[in-house]
């Protein structure tokens, strides 16, 4: 059964995002940080999104600026197979994507079940917290920032049971972030 994985950006106070949808605080990094980055992209996966990260990804990874500055993250990214969930979009244009109109959860469910490698989820906060209600999270890849927002949105509004996890790794970087790898428990 294919695994569906979590990969994400947190500030120290746990967002995802700052007060006004901001993420740009999360994208100030070093060389070290931008290899252990690379070498994530350049594996194989699907890519799952919410409509909002799905079009924020969209409309910069296929631009000339994106493979001006990350060339190895965007041949990856324009290259992996995509899925959006949305209700409201008509179409996804980015290469190599499905667009299921239908609930989250019950599409991860039957994209669980079909032969294929592992999802991973960038961003996609009301996607995350909707699977992690329904038990449908294999693994929560969480990079904190040491950086303090104040406000914004948690990966988890919305969740309503208390979900166990289990450190299965950690790795610090000279730039203060710090990669944490939960799985859930039991």
């Amino acid at each position: 059964m294919r695994k569906v994985i979590v990969f994400n950006m947190v500030s120290l106070d746990g967002y995802f995002v700052d007060g006004k949808g901001d993420m740009s605080w999360a994208h100030k990094h070093d060389e070290e940080w931008n290899a252990f980055v690379s070498g994530n992209a350049s594996g194989n996966g699907t890519l799952l999104f919410g409509r909002v990260t799905y079009d924020m990804m969209a409309s910069y990874w296929p631009s000339p600026m994106a493979l001006k500055n990350s060339p190895a993250v965007a041949k990856g990214m324009n290259e992996m197979p995509k899925v959006v969930f949305s209700h409201t979009l008509s179409k996804a244009s980015w290469n190599n994507t499905k667009l299921l109109k239908g609930d989250a959860a019950d599409e991860v469910r039957k994209l669980r079940s079909e032969p294929g490698p592992d999802m991973v989820i960038l961003g996609s906060g009301k996607i995350v917290a909707h699977l992690a209600e329904h038990n449908l999270i294999d693994e929560y890849q969480l990079a904190v920032s040491p950086i303090v927002l104040g406000s914004g949105r948690t990966l988890f509004e919305g969740v309503t049971h208390k979900l166990g996890l289990k450190l299965t790794s950690s790795r610090a970087f000279g730039n203060g972030t710090v990669f944490l790898c939960y799985q859930p428990q039991g």
